[in-house]
């Protein structure tokens, strides 16, 4: 492989207001061999030249809540029914969608269990989805928690790991470890909107089997009863997390829990509103609904990030209706929410790469990977750039 020379862009590093102006990057075999003053560079021998002036260099992102086997839409639940050979085709067609977007790697938080085409494993699906993809340039790298563990009756027609009590709720979520998740995902939010289906107990016992076993736990909680128990439970992350309070936040930032947020998805939701006519988003009382909830779940984004919480971007592509190359729409999501463009792009790259617990993710320096980006114009005073990818190195 040449190597190649990225001359004169701007440079962020998602931990300041600042850009670095006039910054040269040598990538040989995939790694960042140096970074330079464009005016100081080191011979950089017969490498291709690549004149980056005016574009931004950026950390590759982290899509921290995701689903690479389903393709999202108005009707993403009942997507996930599709057979394993269609949802196995989905998740490569979303591979390179997110790779095209600057996203280096993506955390998968429940697949359909299936027989899998390839390797014949019945397992959830993303973890053979994550083995073939080991080494592929073309794809991000991938860390996947299996499937969803919730209570018997939660989502109907949904191939999850179901449980309906607290010793199968433990038996399930060992189970996805068996098989060879990287983390296991609990769903609070259960069948009773205004009871948590498990008890802090029951979440605490899959907590401490996890961890004995070097794994995390996340957490699915849309509403306020689910993100309690799990926070208590000692959980590792809240996904959504819609309905924080002051309270809760503040043990979330006391007890190191972080925040993983989806805000993008109900602006997509209020988009189908005028590409749909389903009443859910098209009608009056729907719309309104949506709006309130949003509303809400932009207060818990300030909520916790003025306690401290950390925090990472996800789309929840695939499983929920958003695509695989719509980072940076959540990435404006928490700007518009009170973030500063550069905390929500720190959200989008380096904290992703803290809750996986990759130090290499979402980070650019000299003798690491060469996983960055380039866009057209400044992310730091407008996330819109990150739409605009010019080169993914």
């Amino acid at each position: 492989m040449t190597a190649v020379l990225y001359r004169g862009a701007a440079l962020t590093d998602a931990r300041s207001d600042r850009l670095r102006l006039g910054v040269s990057i040598l990538v040989d075999e995939h790694v960042i061999a140096w970074i330079r003053p464009a005016d100081g560079e080191e011979d950089p021998g017969d490498a291709q030249i690549v004149d980056a002036s005016g574009a931004t260099i950026v950390p590759g992102m982290v899509d921290a809540h995701s689903h690479v086997t389903g393709p999202g839409g108005a009707h993403w639940i009942e997507r996930f029914s599709d057979p394993a050979e269609r949802l196995v085709d989905v998740a490569e067609a979303n591979g390179a969608l997110a790779h095209a977007a600057g996203i280096r790697w993506l955390r998968d938080v429940g697949s359909p269990i299936g027989i899998d085409p390839v390797d014949g494993r019945e397992r959830a699906l993303a973890l053979g989805v994550r083995d073939r993809w080991v080494g592929r340039r073309d794809r991000p790298y991938l860390r996947a928690a299996g499937s969803w563990v919730m209570r018997a009756g939660t989502i109907a027609n949904l191939a999850s790991a179901e449980a309906s009590n607290g010793d199968e709720l433990l038996a399930a979520s060992a189970r996805q470890l068996d098989d060879g998740a990287d983390f296991i995902k609990l769903y609070l939010d259960g069948p009773d909107p205004e009871t948590a289906p498990w008890t802090i107990a029951e979440v605490a016992a899959v907590v401490e089997t996890a961890h004995a076993r070097h794994a995390r736990v996340t957490a699915h909680a849309g509403r306020l009863n689910g993100a309690q128990v799990a926070v208590e439970g000692g959980v590792d992350a809240i996904e959504h997390g819609f309905e924080l309070d002051a309270a809760l936040a503040g043990r979330m930032a006391e007890r190191g829990t972080r925040l993983v947020s989806t805000l993008a998805v109900m602006h997509s939701w209020l988009s189908f509103g005028q590409t749909t006519s389903l009443p859910r988003f098209a009608e009056e009382e729907g719309r309104t609904r949506i709006l309130e909830r949003l509303e809400r779940a932009r207060e818990s984004v300030r909520l916790a990030a003025g306690a401290g919480v950390a925090i990472a971007a996800g789309t929840d592509f695939g499983g929920g209706s958003l695509r695989a190359n719509q980072l940076a729409w959540e990435a404006g999501s928490m700007v518009e929410a009170g973030l500063q463009p550069w905390e929500a792009l720190a959200a989008a790259t380096w904290r992703g790469g803290e809750l996986l617990g990759e130090p290499e993710a979402g980070v650019i320096r000299e003798g690491g990977p060469a996983d960055f980006f380039l866009v057209h114009g400044d992310p730091l005073s407008d996330p819109a750039a990150l739409w605009r990818v010019w080169r993914v190195a």
